[in-house]
């Protein structure tokens, strides 16, 4: 995943976010979750899937079997060693939510990491572009070299 999305184009920060964000759906799907498939004799897998759309906002969901209780944010005690997931993922996400496939029986939960993850290019004449004087002078820190390294 990580790979993927920094050939993508993502940035580093969001990246971070989204692996976190399936670490945690998949730690859900697999505590609580059934595995895919219809009989014992199937592989017990869950899916995991990411995809950027075109407006640059990235999902990532994970799929299981279902199971006995719906995806809903915990209130942990302090002491608790778990029940945070959701509290993480509602944190990080810009949304989430879930996806029942009853024909199926499966279950997919998924998160919005957030739009526009595909960082905006700046145009190469950015430099000659801005107007310094507009900007406040500070000694040894010209306003254009801190942006030169965005691209």
């Amino acid at each position: 995943m990580r790979d993927q999305l920094r050939t993508g184009g993502v940035s580093e920060s969001v990246i971070d976010d989204a692996v976190l964000i399936l670490s945690e759906l998949l730690s859900n799907a697999c505590r609580h979750g059934r595995p895919l498939g219809d009989s014992p004799a199937e592989d017990g897998d869950v899916r995991a899937a990411w995809r950027v759309d075109s407006s640059g906002r990235l999902t990532v969901e994970v799929t299981d079997g279902g199971g006995p209780t719906r995806p809903v944010p915990a209130t942990p005690s302090v002491t608790a060693r778990g029940g945070r997931g959701l509290n993480i993922i509602t944190a990080l996400a810009k949304d989430w939510g879930v996806r029942d496939d009853v024909r199926r029986g499966e279950v997919t939960v998924w998160a919005v990491v957030r739009d526009n993850v595909v960082p905006a290019r700046r145009r190469d004449d950015f430099p000659a572009r801005v107007t310094t004087s507009a900007v406040p002078t500070m000694p040894g820190l010209a306003f254009a070299d801190a942006f030169d390294d965005l691209d």
